[in-house]
């Protein structure tokens, strides 16, 4: 029988992917001891199945949607895709799903990676069991931090384990186009696979049971991007649910509640995310396995001292970029309670902050056409009980969207606090619009007043200056 082996650190971080780099990244360089154990390959879902993969797959589909928008250029792109190359570019930003360069960036700042799957064990204490077998006792003295994201939900349907569907890592690693695609649901997830495939070759069905697509942003988000997957040829269906799913002779069968019968080759359901908690030992330091993990500003688990959920699993913000931003609050907060400094909210560094804020939180939608928000929309920031107005412009009121492609089509939004005169929500949706979020991103963060957003010009001719018109919009009326 093989001894377990016991190893004690500062501070263990359950998952590697960008949430649990950034914590091991600040907490070193905190000159703290750090362990990061991690079940499948270093670098996360992010790397492998989700962001990198996902946006490797849509940059040629922009790329070419745009340049056929531009004179002199659109009669030299009109031929498909060249599928082979793209998988292969998706390929190459995967490193084809090997985390050797990952795991040596790792080893670079000086933690150390424990394969396996890491269970909590009591307070401050991880068991890994690795692929072997073999178990090493992980112990902390200042604290766990779970960063362990979320799995795909599929739905209970009878027989849909034998269907074997598609969740979104199937959509972002084939190394095939199906011929014919259904794709289940009208997020972010579905509404980028669908752009991607429908490109790529695939005949895509997008059933959605809402009433539109991307439902937390502005209605009028969906609205284009569902009229445009329409005109690029995909079938989009709203208010549909699916009642069964077969495999038939190697053919998916969907029958909707509609009645309708659509065949396909394979079938994608992007229809939720839940946290991956499980089976991490929850239940050994008195927390209900399974569930989202509630945390206060610096990411530490309300009623712990010592255990820290960064990153989707406190279900904050289930983006990369939000996750990476709340391990560097944690990071920081881990190695100031350690050398027994206050966590500081007005710290304007970051440095002891305790501020993870989760109300402008930035998102991008790389679809054809993009579109982008951050902050509240018109209805959240109503049923919030604030006194707003909405100021829509037309994205095409900027002389560079013209510029940008024959036709551009698109639209601008800001959700005004009347009663500060400050931005409380900003939505753009067309082609490029995602280089624009940062820009609204600093002044609902920073909660800028709009007497002072006059003064920040924007250049001409560009599509930034749109913001001039929303800001005309908002005075004039």
């Amino acid at each position: 029988m093989t001894e377990t082996e016991t190893f004690a650190y500062d501070v263990v971080v359950l998952g590697a992917g960008p949430v649990g780099e950034n914590v091991a990244d600040r907490t070193r360089a905190a000159g703290l001891s750090t362990a990061v154990v991690e079940s499948e390959l270093v670098g996360g879902e992010c790397s492998y199945w989700a962001c990198i993969p996902s946006k490797a797959l849509l940059r040629p589909v922009i790329a070419r949607a745009d340049a056929r928008r531009v004179p002199g250029l659109r009669q030299s792109v009109q031929g498909p895709l060249d599928a082979e190359a793209v998988l292969a570019h998706r390929n190459y930003y995967t490193s084809d799903w090997h985390d050797d360069g990952a795991a040596q960036w790792l080893d670079g700042i000086g933690a150390d990676l424990h394969r396996g799957h890491g269970r909590l064990t009591g307070p401050r204490t991880v068991t890994v069991t690795g692929a072997d077998g073999g178990q090493k006792v992980l112990t902390a003295r200042h604290a766990v931090a779970v960063c362990t994201g979320t799995d795909a939900v599929l739905p209970d349907l009878p027989g849909l384990a034998e269907v074997k569907p598609w969740t979104s890592r199937n959509a972002t690693s084939a190394q095939a186009v199906p011929g014919r695609l259904v794709v289940v649901g009208g997020g972010v997830v579905a509404t980028e696979m669908a752009t991607a495939w429908q490109a790529l070759g695939s005949e895509v069905t997008l059933l959605v049971r809402g009433k539109g697509l991307l439902g937390r942003m502005e209605p009028f988000a969906g609205e284009f991007v569902a009229e445009a997957l329409t005109e690029a040829g995909a079938d989009v269906r709203t208010g549909t649910s699916v009642e069964s799913v077969t495999r038939e002779n190697g053919t998916v069968v969907v029958v909707t509640d509609t009645g309708d019968r659509i065949e396909a080759d394979e079938i994608l359901f992007a229809t939720g995310r839940r946290p991956r908690t499980a089976d991490i030992g929850l239940d050994t330091v008195g927390l209900e396995p399974g569930g989202w993990l509630p945390v206060d500003d610096s990411l530490r688990v309300t009623g712990s001292d010592w255990l820290y959920a960064v990153g989707d699993v406190n279900h904050r913000a289930l983006l990369t970029h939000q996750g990476k931003y709340q391990a560097r609050i944690a990071g920081a907060a881990i190695a100031a309670r350690a050398s027994g400094v206050p966590i500081l909210e007005s710290d304007p560094w970051g440095a002891h902050a305790a501020t993870a804020d989760h109300h402008a939180v930035p998102q991008v939608v790389f679809t054809d056409p993009e579109a982008a928000a951050v902050g509240l929309s018109l209805a959240e920031a109503e049923q919030a009980g604030h006194r707003v107005r909405a100021v829509d412009v037309d994205m095409t009121s900027a002389s560079g969207a013209g510029l940008y492609a024959d036709g551009y089509k698109g639209r601008a939004r800001m959700v005004v606090d009347l009663e500060a005169e400050i931005l409380l929500g900003v939505t753009f949706v067309g082609p490029g619009v995602g280089e624009l979020i940062h820009s609204a991103t600093v002044a609902v963060a920073g909660q800028v007043p709009i007497s002072r957003l006059w003064h920040a010009v924007p250049s001409f001719p560009t599509i930034s200056e749109v913001w001039l018109r929303l800001l005309e919009a908002y005075r004039d009326n």
